[in-house]
């Protein structure tokens, strides 16, 4: 694990020595030296990492040497860090005497410094090349000996696989399966004639194995298929080896005589002799345990298509294989799900309590228990065991649990759940791994933002660059990898489909707590340990107030990152008034997240943390930022989402770097049930921000400038504008214009007056939101362009015509919400209108009678929304829209209402297929 530490600093050292050039006089050949050598002793931490993983005994000194390997390379990283800090900022020029004078006496202030950084780099350079010396005492093996890079490699090392025990549970241990089971029987053994593939899909400890040797062994299965085979493949599976078992298997199972000489072919001949063999028979095959891609891409030709009713089974971790297998009809894929919670219960009773019920004194804490397994049947069943051993005694089982995340490191009982959870965290690949460290930062059953992880990754640089690609986009790249590979768990989808919050299994995270603090990766302090001794690279203070040590804090002023949450005070050391203590004090910092916290002012001395790149004081009560903030010379996300912060200190556009600038929230006004957005106030000179992506939301009433200097912003992917006024539409049409990559634009017009957009001449082709507040004499004539819109939102645009002539021929529209956008009284909805439209929302129609809906139209709507029309008609063509699953009718009339009720009313029949329709929270069950 100390690898991730060294890649970091390999890749601090490279973006140094190209990036940074101009900074050096002498050191260059010396920060040369240590890189190659770091990485020749990369090449043998894979291999170190690799014996850990598969449950080597690690001696003493090896255990010294990673942890002194470690310790250097974040000391080389501070070195970097301070050394661009001493040196980043030359003197301006300001005339031949003037800048003499200036050059000697910065030459004078820094010379101490760059002498005491000179004697480091060559104190860590020795110490680099006796651990380099050291590496091979240990026995390791280079990986560019192996001619591999990954910690999945195959190495030749003996260990017990606790998966093996799930071959061998009785049917009569497993609760909960019966329904999946009954899926997987029906696949193999019903339908049609062609070779059908099977995948089950889902994260480890979800019973994927024990579940298909339940159907494999099932009497149906048994009686249907005589030639079959159960094959475990696992991470390291050679192909060879692969093939000659399931020659083997399926010999066996025919009761035929193995050829021989199987030993000596290869891979094409092992692979032809199966296909011949198969190719008359019937047959079923499970491929259990299946990693990557690469697996299926060639055993799918062995096994020949020969319309017998053969079945394929196979059980992965990786969403991405199991949708790989998916190449014609006859291939399914099943999400294998979490326990839900009464089957949870019964299955840990009966592993807890067995022959027994649960004592009622134990019931309380053994329900938070499981409520922490989170449906995982490994976790359950292995916890439910050890809580079998130990005395029927509340306060110890309360000690358990508390205790929970060491008992997975030290007792018995538990060893199968974390190497079987593990194995997924040490399959990925080492850019990954920090990333998903990452998540150790935040509290248990915490749902994370997904846009704030990707900011705060790219951040933190783990993020790889590639040629045209945003940084962002490659790091949901990221995201997506791990949520694949069954790390990650979804919390919140938008209704367009889009990833919003996301989460990892109680469990897993007090796995990778273990290895971050391991790593000194990051540390949680908390009211229970505020006086924690260790070191640490990122800090996160949870459930704590003012009782965090200082003495913690400062006895790592390295640390890169500073988080608190749901905390009821600041510690008084961050707010630079208590102890002498200020920014200054963390001068190395990365990332400062003050989200959510009763912090109401920032210290002046922001300024100095120059490597600061996230900055977030979103939910704060801070209404100002100080001007030193333009010191802040790498910032890359202002966060003052929620916060009081109305205006910007004109010093933020010197802060070339910055990507992120989000700045808005929402006041609900009752009355007319609306959200009254407000932005922030930028001065000029916004234009020199070149790196602009997002910008959200800035008050234009400053004139016609700012918005002509938006259209140099020509990186930005998001946009929002707040009181533009109507005869700055056409400067807003030009800036629009030039912005290219324009994903998201949002306008709201000053007063609900007119939006003057009409003249956009190049419209933005990957625009896929656009909301518009403000009068409109009629939709804007480029909108039939943006066919990759996916969500339109029209808000008191008044529009005098149907505007869904126009809208409905949006061929990837989505969402579509319209709220005091027409004055008529009917909406018409033609025949092969809004072909892909799911959600539609039509509020505050009031003159609004009639809905026409055609045959044809709206085919895969799912939720309608209509609030309040007083005057609205029953749409009778409601029942052609047969994928609706939700509908809502807010301010009807009472005799609508009535109308709509199962029984007694008339137009029941036209929402009857609908599982939900509501009438002011009255719900009526379809």
């Amino acid at each position: 694990m100390a690898e991730i530490a060294v890649t970091v600093v390999i890749d601090r050292l490279l973006s140094l020595l190209t990036e940074e050039a101009r900074l050096f006089t002498g050191v260059p050949t010396e920060v040369k030296d240590i890189t190659r050598e770091l990485s020749y002793i990369q090449a043998f931490l894979k291999d170190a990492d690799a014996k850990a993983e598969k449950g080597d005994t690690i001696s003493h000194g090896l255990k010294t040497w990673v942890q002194e390997l470690r310790e250097t390379a974040y000391s080389i990283e501070d070195l970097v860090d301070e050394f661009i800090l001493h040196f980043a900022n030359p003197p301006r020029q300001s005339g031949v005497i003037v800048d003499f004078l200036s050059n000697v006496s910065c030459l004078i202030a820094n010379l101490k410094p760059r002498l005491e950084i000179a004697y480091k780099v060559k104190d860590l350079k020795l110490k680099v090349g006796k651990l380099q010396e050291e590496s091979s005492r240990h026995g390791f093996i280079s990986s560019f000996e192996q001619g591999s890079g990954g910690s999945s490699d195959a190495i030749n090392v003996q260990w017990r696989d606790p998966r093996v025990k799930a071959l061998f549970i009785e049917e009569a241990e497993i609760v909960g399966i019966e329904s999946p089971k009954r899926e997987l029987i029906n696949w193999l053994v019903e339908g049609a004639a062609e070779r059908t593939v099977i995948s089950v899909v889902g994260m480890g400890g979800l019973g994927k194995t024990t579940l298909a040797k339940m159907v494999y062994d099932n009497t149906k299965v048994v009686e249907r298929f005589v030639c079959r085979a159960w094959i475990t493949v696992s991470q390291s599976f050679k192909m060879e080896m692969i093939l000659q078992n399931m020659i083997k298997k399926f010999y066996e199972a025919m009761k035929e005589p193995i050829p021989e000489g199987m030993d000596e072919k290869d891979v094409t001949s092992l692979g032809g002799l199966l296909k011949k063999y198969l190719e008359d028979k019937r047959y079923a095959i499970v491929f259990d345990d299946v990693w990557g891609l690469e697996f299926w891409g060639f055993i799918k030709y062995v096994l020949p298509e020969n319309r017998r009713g053969s079945r394929i089974l196979i059980t992965t971790r990786n969403v991405e294989v199991g949708c790989a297998i998916r190449e014609s009809r006859f291939h399914h894929v099943h999400n294998l799900q979490p326990l839900p919670p009464e089957s949870s219960w019964a299955l840990f009773c009966k592993k807890a309590f067995p022959g027994s019920c649960c004592p009622s004194e134990l019931e309380k804490i053994s329900i938070d228990i499981v409520k922490r397994c989170a449906g995982l049947p490994l976790a359950i069943v292995a916890i439910g065991g050890a809580l079998s051993t130990k005395q029927k005694n509340e306060l110890e089982w309360q000690k358990f649990n508390e205790s929970l995340g060491s008992q997975l490191e030290t007792n018995p009982h538990l060893e199968s759940i974390t190497k079987i959870l593990s194995l997924s965290y040490n399959d990925l690949p080492y850019f990954l791994k920090p990333c998903f460290l990452y998540f150790a930062i935040f509290p248990e059953d915490y749902s994370i933002n997904c846009a704030k992880l990707i900011r705060l990754w790219v951040a933190e640089g783990f993020v790889k660059g590639e040629k045209g690609v945003p940084l962002e986009q490659k790091a949901e790249e990221y995201l997506n990898e791990l949520i694949h590979r069954s790390l990650v768990q979804l919390s919140r989808v938008d209704d367009r489909g889009r990833i919003r919050r996301c989460k990892v299994h109680d469990l897993i995270r007090e796995i990778i707590l273990k290895k971050a603090e391991e790593l000194s990766f990051c540390h949680v302090l908390g009211d229970e340990d505020s006086s924690f001794y260790g070191k640490f690279r990122r800090g996160s203070i949870q459930k704590g107030t003012n009782t965090i040590s200082v003495e913690t804090i400062n006895r790592n002023a390295q640390i890169r990152s500073l988080f608190l949450f749901d905390i009821d005070a600041v510690p008084m050391l961050l707010t630079g008034i208590s102890f002498g203590i200020s920014f200054t004090s963390f001068k190395l910092l990365k990332v400062l997240d003050f989200e959510d916290a009763p912090l109401y002012s920032v210290p002046e001395d922001l300024g100095n943390l120059f490597h600061l790149r996230y900055l977030s004081l979103r939910g704060t009560k801070v209404k100002m930022l100080p001007k030193s903030i333009g010191k802040l010379q790498n910032l890359q996300t202002l966060d003052l989402k929620d916060s009081l912060v109305d205006a910007l200190p004109v010093e933020i556009t010197k802060l070339k770097k910055l990507r992120n600038i989000l700045a808005y929230s929402y006041q609900f006004n009752p009355g007319g049930r609306t959200l009254t957005p407000r932005g922030v106030h930028i001065g000029e000179g916004i234009s020199s921000m070149l790196d602009l992506q997002k910008l959200s939301y800035v008050e234009a009433n400053n004139g016609s400038g700012l918005i002509e200097e938006l259209g140099k912003l020509r990186q930005l992917r998001r946009v929002g504008i707040v009181n533009l006024m109507e005869e700055d539409g056409p400067s807003m049409c030009d800036s629009i214009s030039n912005m290219k990559y324009l994903e998201s634009l949002v306008i709201f017009s000053k007063d609900d007056s007119i939006l003057n957009l009409q003249t956009i001449l190049d419209p933005p082709i990957c625009l896929r939101h656009l909301g518009l507040q403000g009068g409109l004499s009629r939709l804007p004539n480029w909108l039939p362009v943006l066919r990759n819109l996916v969500r339109v939102v029209l808000v008191n645009s008044r529009l005098s015509y149907d505007p869904m002539e126009v809208l409905q021929a949006l061929p990837n529209l989505l969402e579509l919400g319209l709220s005091n956008a027409y004055g008529g009284e009917c909406f018409c909805f033609t025949e092969l209108g809004f072909q892909k439209l799911k959600i539609l929302r039509l509020f505050r129609m009031k003159g609004l009678k009639t809905l026409k809906i055609h045959e044809g139209a709206l085919p895969v709507l799912e939720r309608l929304a209509i609030e309040p029309s007083p005057q609205m008609e029953v749409p009778f063509g409601i029942h052609l829209l047969k994928t609706l699953t939700r509908i809502d009718f807010w301010g009807m009339p009472r005799e609508f209402e009535f109308s709509m009720r199962p029984q007694s009313g008339q137009n029941y029949h036209i929402v009857e297929h609908v599982p939900n329709v509501f009438f002011h929270g009255f719900n009526v069950d379809g």
